[in-house]
C-alpha cells in the first residue's frame, strides 16, 4: 500500500496555535478542529487503508484477532499458509489445535490466540452458517471477537462507517486532544461525535498510519506533523 511521504516542516511551525484552549473549546470548534484534521490526513496519507492483507471478511476477522501484540507485517507472513490450510470458518472450526498452533505460533501468545480463533470459527460455522456477520451486536457475540475487531470488520470489510480504537489511535487522538478519554469505548463516541459517520473508516485508518509514521510513542515527530496547526500536544514531553 502505497503511502506518500510528509514533507518537512519548521520546528516553529510544530509548535500548538497559542490560541487553542481546550478548557473552553465548544463542541462545535472542536468539530470544525476535527474536520480540519481529518482534511490534513487526507492529504498526508490519500490511500492509507487497512494493513492486513486479506480476500474476504472471514480472513480479516482471523488477521485481526492474531494481530493482537504483533505487528502486521508477522501476520501477513502466518496467514497465507493458515488460510491455505484452512480456507474457512467450517473447516478451521475441525482443524487440530496443534496445527493450528504451528502455524500462528510467530504472531506471539499463540495458545490463547488459537483458543480465540477456533472458538470464532466454530460460531460463525454453526450459528451463522459460514457467513460472518454484518451487525455490531452480532459480531461482538462472537467470542474472541471485541468492540475493536468488530468495528475493524465493519468498517473495513463491509463498508459501513466505523471507528476503531487501537493504540494508535487511542494515543493520536488524545495527542489531539479530540477526546480527554482513555478508555476505548468512551474515545469511539467521542470521535463518532466530532465528523460525518461517512468519513470514521478512513479516518481512523490515516490516524493509525499517523500514529505509526509521524506519532510514535516515545518521540513523536512534531516538527515535520501535517497536523501540527490544530494539536495542542496533550501528553507530549518530548518531541523530535
Amino acid at each position: 500500500m502505497a503511502v506518500k511521504r510528509v514533507r518537512g516542516r519548521s520546528a516553529a511551525r510544530a509548535r500548538p496555535p497559542a490560541r487553542l484552549n481546550l478548557a473552553r473549546e465548544t463542541l462545535a470548534a472542536r468539530r470544525g478542529r476535527a474536520r480540519s484534521i481529518a482534511r490534513g490526513l487526507a492529504r498526508a496519507y490519500p490511500d492509507a487503508w487497512c494493513a492486513l492483507r486479506y480476500e474476504n471478511p472471514w480472513q480479516l476477522v482471523v488477521a485481526t484477532i492474531l494481530s493482537a501484540q504483533c505487528t502486521d507485517e508477522m501476520v501477513n507472513r502466518v496467514t497465507p499458509d493458515l488460510f491455505a490450510e484452512f480456507p474457512t470458518a467450517a473447516v478451521l472450526a475441525a482443524a487440530a489445535p496443534a496445527r493450528v498452533e504451528t502455524l500462528i505460533k510467530r504472531t506471539g501468545f499463540f495458545r490463547q490466540k488459537t483458543k480465540a480463533i477456533l472458538a470464532t470459527a466454530r460460531a460463525v460455522a454453526e450459528q451463522h452458517g459460514g457467513t460472518v456477520p454484518d451487525t455490531l451486536e452480532a459480531l461482538c457475540r462472537l467470542p474472541g471477537v471485541g468492540r475493536k475487531t468488530a468495528n475493524v470488520v465493519l468498517g473495513t470489510a463491509f463498508g459501513q462507517p466505523a471507528i476503531f480504537v487501537d493504540t494508535h489511535v487511542r494515543r493520536v487522538s488524545g495527542r489531539l486532544g479530540l477526546t480527554l478519554h482513555d478508555d476505548p469505548d468512551k474515545i469511539e463516541r467521542d470521535l463518532r461525535e466530532l465528523l460525518p459517520s461517512r468519513e470514521w473508516t478512513a479516518f481512523a485508518h490515516r490516524l493509525i498510519h499517523h500514529g505509526r509514521r509521524v506519532c510514535g510513542a516515545r518521540r513523536p515527530r512534531c516538527s515535520t506533523c501535517p497536523l501540527a496547526d490544530w494539536c495542542p500536544r496533550l501528553g507530549v514531553t518530548v518531541a523530535a
